[in-house]
């Protein structure tokens, strides 16, 4: 079959990677792409977002299913653009609706829906300018940290973490004047939960599901975790402390109580459900739902997955994912992002890259890169390098070895991922 993907970071390039090697795939079409997939199928100059570009795409390449990348597209409704255009009906789509899409979408309905389907979060309120009155008595009623929330999607930058009441009370009506835009018109102010983080992920067909490898990320820019937030620097799979109790738990409370209650709600879900969890004195609570797999955790749990993608995403679209039994990878997986000088802050593109035939042992998962007379870097983070190992440490170390031979200006990588799981 012919498959158009859509997104242009290292998750899609681990997708096509999975993707490719798969014998019920004919043509595999990525748009836009990067450098990186260009080696593995056809870069398309089609923007995600411009859903007539799109369809034009499919028309043109005789798209029989397409893979949505990232979360945009999703909360723009691109499945339901699919659904109820004739011409392309008869199209799957990997991906929800764009109501299943608010669970990313919007703060405020992800956790209305959490406590409606007593699924286990952080305690909440969600407030707006005219009741920004009872935000400052909420925020009286916790305990530093204090948490802030744009509701809707704010490129990974809408979270405020605050230790001062006083300076959370200034954030929050600096947020709700609109310091990210639309997006915190609403704002969810959160109680702040102690523990540790992992990111779990599910595919679903809507009424069953397929739980993927497990896998925890590493967000901050500098080591020990400290200074700005990122897209991601780095990720472990699986996670020593997820044992089969805790999982076990992740399921029952969290995995069954999603699907049902999407399933109850009358929403149409065929598609990823990424799950940023915090293990607070053994037990589960969720911190946020993803709609898409999460960056840089997919260049980890792909490699990890042995059973056919393609397969999977088949019995997806045709409601039978029960009838699949996963095979994962039983090594640890552990990638480490390469990004350019001075991200998450203002970085320069164009650096060239080199190196890239040295590499031997790891996977090369390019993220911001492009073709122009070699391979040049495009965004902030650059690529991701991905080994396998029979520990943490021994992944770690080939990734770190063939990190140190691929070359570009101002080059950065953490160089402790995985510090808190040995």
């Amino acid at each position: 079959m012919n498959i158009l993907l859509l997104g242009s970071g290292g998750r899609e390039h681990a997708l096509a990677w999975k993707m490719r090697v798969s014998p019920l795939l004919d043509n595999l079409f990525i748009a836009p792409g990067n450098a990186g997939t260009g080696l593995i199928g056809k870069n398309l100059n089609v923007d995600p977002e411009d859903f007539n570009g799109v369809k034009n795409a499919v028309i043109k390449n005789n798209i029989e299913m397409v893979v949505v990348g990232p979360e945009v597209p999703l909360v723009k409704g691109i499945a339901d653009f699919f659904l109820n255009d004739p011409q392309l009906s008869s199209v799957s789509v990997i991906g929800p609706s764009s109501r299943g899409a608010q669970l990313e979408g919007s703060k405020e309905f992800a956790k209305q829906f959490m406590v409606q389907h007593k699924i286990p979060t952080a305690r909440y309120l969600a407030v707006t300018l005219d009741t920004f009155d009872e935000g400052e008595r909420f925020l009286n009623t916790l305990k530093a940290p204090y948490v802030l929330k744009a509701d809707g999607l704010a490129a990974g930058k809408g979270v405020l973490i605050i230790d001062d009441i006083d300076e959370a009370k200034n954030e929050l009506q600096m947020m709700l004047s609109g310091k990210f835009g639309k997006a915190s018109n609403t704002v969810v102010i959160e109680e702040f939960l102690s523990g540790i983080e992992l990111s779990v992920f599910v595919v679903t067909d809507g009424h069953s599901y397929m739980m993927l490898p497990e896998a925890k990320d590493y967000k901050r820019i500098g080591e020990g975790d400290s200074g700005l937030n990122t897209g991601g620097m780095g990720a472990v799979s699986p996670v020593p402390f997820a044992d089969e109790d805790f999982m076990n738990k992740v399921e029952q409370r969290v995995i069954k109580p999603t699907i049902d209650g999407l399933r109850e709600d009358g929403i149409d879900y065929k598609g990823f459900i990424f799950f940023g969890l915090i293990k607070v004195e053994g037990d589960p609570f969720v911190i946020e739902y993803n709609v898409r797999l999460g960056d840089p955790e997919t260049e980890v749990v792909m490699p990890r997955l042995q059973s056919d993608v393609v397969e999977v995403f088949k019995a997806v679209a045709a409601g039978r994912l029960k009838d699949l039994t996963p095979k994962f990878d039983p090594r640890t997986a552990a990638t480490v992002m390469m990004v350019s000088g001075g991200y998450p802050g203002k970085y320069e593109k164009g650096k060239n890259i080199s190196g890239l035939d040295h590499v031997e042992g790891s996977i090369v998962f390019h993220a911001g890169t492009t073709s122009s007379n070699g391979v040049i870097t495009s965004g902030g983070r650059v690529m991701a390098v991905t080994s396998f190992g029979g520990s943490i440490d021994e992944a770690l170390e080939k990734s770190y070895r063939n990190a140190e031979k691929i070359q570009f200006e101002k080059k950065y990588y953490r160089k402790d991922i995985g510090f808190d799981l040995k």
